[in-house]
């Protein structure tokens, strides 16, 4: 097999990249399916030890288990540090600051004795629950949809402009018409109430009682039914701008820019020139 012989030719570094930062090849989907588990794993032990009433033992493997997982992540982590080029944009990146967060929480939890850090070494460890974001980098689907929203955000900011200008007019309305003994007793707090009723969400903390208000707070909930739709429209005709694009799980071994096209031979962030990749899906 034609890749498999220029696999052989690269370096161990080389390699390495390869499994770790693209998953078109065998050896890259197992290890992203292993570290999906390994993720789920970390996130199950969080939340187990959080239980009050957990037995001693319990509480003494999940601790054993919470190290073996850190130390493989601290693995991990070392390997992406040492693969890749450009190591300061690595990581000062999203994903170098999410697989830090991912390790840095147990080490940090050596140096805190004492029942007066007893709420500092919580927080520390409930930090691990950020290794969830880790998840983001082996969903095929992710980049697409970033994409999407990247191209799409002007739309939705001034979208939210709007929304603001609809939710403080109407706050400002509702604090006129209902007054304090309805529970309108400011203008912030009636523009919470606007926020929380043309969301649909409707906590019932607040109510008008008015005729002229009731009828206010209806035309307000039936425009949110129309403006939740509106995001969704705007991402959606994005994503299928780009549905004939034919999708890469390729990344430049320099600046990590993920390579969404193909059929680019440079990257479009730092001009690398690439190595074209042959089909070798097993």
């Amino acid at each position: 097999m034609k890749t498999g012989e220029n696999n052989k030719n690269l370096s161990l570094k080389d390699r390495l990249f390869t499994i770790v930062f693209e998953n078109d090849t065998h050896a890259g989907r197992s290890f992203d399916i292993a570290l999906l588990w390994l993720i789920l794993l970390s996130i199950l032990v969080v939340c187990l030890e959080s239980l009050p009433n957990l037995n001693q033992d319990y509480r003494t493997i999940l601790s054993g288990a919470e190290w073996v997982i850190t130390l493989l992540f601290t693995i991990e982590y070392i390997i992406r540090i040492w693969v890749v080029r450009n190591k300061l944009r690595y990581l000062k990146s999203f994903f170098g600051v999410t697989d830090l967060l991912a390790i840095l929480p147990t080490y940090l939890s050596i140096f805190i004795a004492g029942s007066q850090f007893a709420l500092i070494f919580r927080v520390f460890r409930l930090l691990r629950i950020f290794r969830i974001l880790k998840l983001g980098r082996y969903v095929g689907e992710s980049y697409s949809l970033i994409n999407a929203l990247k191209a799409s955000r002007y739309k939705i900011i001034v979208f939210l402009q709007a929304v603001l200008v609809v939710v403080v007019i109407v706050g400002t309305m509702m604090y006129l018409i209902e007054g304090e003994t309805s529970g309108f007793d400011s203008i912030p707090a009636s523009i919470y109430w606007a926020i929380v009723t043309l969301t649909t969400v409707g906590f019932g903390d607040i109510t008008p009682v008015t005729p002229l208000g009731r009828i206010v707070a209806s035309m307000l909930m039936l425009l949110g039914y129309g403006i939740i739709a509106v995001p969704t429209g705007i991402v959606s005709a994005e994503l299928a701008k780009n549905r004939n694009i034919k999708a890469s799980t390729r990344t430049c071994p320099n600046c990590r820019l993920v390579i969404q096209d193909e059929g680019d031979n440079y990257c479009k962030n730092c001009g690398l020139q690439l190595e074209k990749k042959e089909n070798n899906k097993v």
